[in-house]
């Protein structure tokens, strides 16, 4: 068993975030704890998991207890894959029931016990227990630095536009999209869900009606390391013309907002509607398209007009000014 640690933000895009890479590398979600994922899946899945972005970690599940006394006993009866010395952490989640003042200190003697060395400055491995409703004992394999995220925000790109959504929710739009290979994003921008999928290895292609975007889209890519992309100057409801003879395997992307700027000059919601149009045309059957839109924008009905099947929908609180839905259609 292994389990993940999502996100509060938006837990539930974040659980259906693990869902989505556990279809592509094997298993299953087995169940859930406030914040804490059990998953039924082995080593095949730890690729996908590695891409997650609405997560904390990952690692190797080897205990559940329903108190106290019953993790310290069978604690004392697993196999502790440990690596050097190790430290015990304890996660007391926003439900925890039970008393884990003095748990780190009682888990660490019994696994210590065993033969193992404490090193609570520079531990090798972690031993992680989580408190919610019930208890959870595991090592930690892999911590998502919320650093490298934050070098990857707006502000911090060589070509720099303050409206960019954070990394963090790119990289969970691209992985809603379950895409193996490649990746479109028809409103490009400055490229920031371009930078997460090529950082997963996914060939990316973009598009935006702007040159300046388009140039500054290249600049950032080559800036974090993205070699294979594909980028055109052109228009998002017309990607037919653009690719006569391509169907792509996922499209994610995060279309303008509001100003007349921004928009070309167009009408909004004429612009979303065409836009979903012409996106389920160059889609591949079975694909998905994760999409951002603005609340007062029904997501739902005009996806499902273009022809698409609602897969997933997520709100999220911008500011006063701005709530927005998540969208994940699939084209049937």
């Amino acid at each position: 068993m292994l389990y993940v640690e999502i996100l509060g933000n938006l837990p539930e895009m974040a659980r259906d975030e693990v869902r989505a890479m556990l279809e592509l590398g094997g298993g299953r979600i087995a169940g859930r704890d406030y914040l804490f994922l059990k998953l039924d899946a082995d080593e095949k899945a730890f690729p996908f998991l590695n891409r997650l972005g609405l997560a904390h970690e990952y690692g190797l599940l080897l205990i559940e207890a329903e108190s106290v006394e019953e993790l310290l006993q069978k604690a004392g009866e697993v196999e502790w894959p440990i690596k050097g010395a190790f430290k015990v952490d304890t996660e007391t989640m926003a439900n925890c029931g039970h008393d884990v003042l003095d748990l780190p200190r009682k888990l660490g003697a019994v696994i210590h016990a065993k033969g193992f060395r404490v090193n609570l400055s520079r531990p090798e491995t972690l031993v992680r227990v989580y408190c919610g409703e019930r208890l959870y004992a595991g090592i930690r394999l892999r911590f998502f630095d919320p650093k490298g995220f934050e070098r990857r925000k707006a502000h911090h790109r060589p070509f720099f536009r303050p409206i960019s959504l954070h990394p963090r929710f790119s990289r969970a739009l691209v992985n809603l999209t379950k895409a193996r290979r490649e990746i479109l994003d028809p409103f490009m921008g400055a490229g920031g869900i371009l930078m997460e999928a090529g950082l997963l290895g996914l060939k990316v292609y973009g598009v935006d009606i702007k040159p300046e975007m388009v140039e500054g889209a290249e600049t950032n890519l080559r800036h974090y390391g993205v070699k294979d992309y594909e980028l055109k100057l052109g228009d998002a409801t017309r990607l037919e013309e653009l690719f006569p003879d391509k169907r792509f395997e996922a499209i994610a992307t995060d279309p303008p907002y509001g100003t007349s700027a921004t928009l070309a000059g167009r009408k909004r919601d004429e612009l979303y509607r065409r836009a979903l149009e012409s996106m389920y045309h160059v889609l591949k059957e079975g694909g998905r398209l994760a999409i951002a839109f603005p609340a007062d924008f029904d997501g739902e009905a005009e996806g499902q007009k273009a022809g698409f099947r609602l897969v997933g929908k997520y709100y999220q609180r911008v500011h006063k000014s701005l709530d927005r839905w998540f969208y994940v259609f699939e084209k049937v």
